[in-house]
């Protein structure tokens, strides 16, 4: 089935509790893999903007990550420090390896950048390294679990 990608659904901005949401404003997502009617994997077209963020550094219990750069630069930022990711490059995070990391355009174009993911049924949860956030079937919470209002 062919997707018309200009009409499938898109998420623009940032889903994060202030003040976490600012980096990461100046980003569409666009749910290709929703749009196909994929439930194993989640597939999405990320336009991101001049200095904008993909999100918060993070990393997943139960999901598997990986990245394809259609259009780069980007600079990848992990706990090993941070890697430059042109035209081409690809970037993989495995389930539950505690290795916190993101996309950064310090560029002057927007970057799109192809993301696959794990869609299963385990209950969501993401550890934030950096920041006082994580994720849980609540939604988004303090380390301590108290939600954010």
């Amino acid at each position: 089935m062919k997707i018309d990608v200009a009409t499938a659904r898109a998420r623009a901005g940032s889903r994060y509790p202030k003040p976490f949401d600012e980096p990461c404003q100046n980003k569409t997502r666009r749910r290709l893999g929703l749009a196909a009617g994929l439930t194993q994997f989640g597939v999405n077209l990320l336009e991101l903007g001049p200095g904008a963020w993909s999100s918060q550094r993070h990393w997943h219990a139960h999901e598997d990550e990986f990245v394809y750069v259609v259009r780069g630069p980007v600079v990848l930022v992990t706990d090993g420090g941070e890697t430059m990711l042109d035209t081409g490059d690809c970037a993989g995070f495995k389930a539950g390896k505690s290795d916190g990391h993101h996309l950064q355009n310090r560029g002057e174009a927007t970057a799109l950048i192809l993301e696959i993911g794990t869609r299963g049924s385990s209950e969501p949860h993401a550890e934030y390294p950096d920041i006082d956030l994580r994720v849980n079937a609540q939604g988004y919470v303090h380390k301590d679990g108290k939600p954010y209002s």
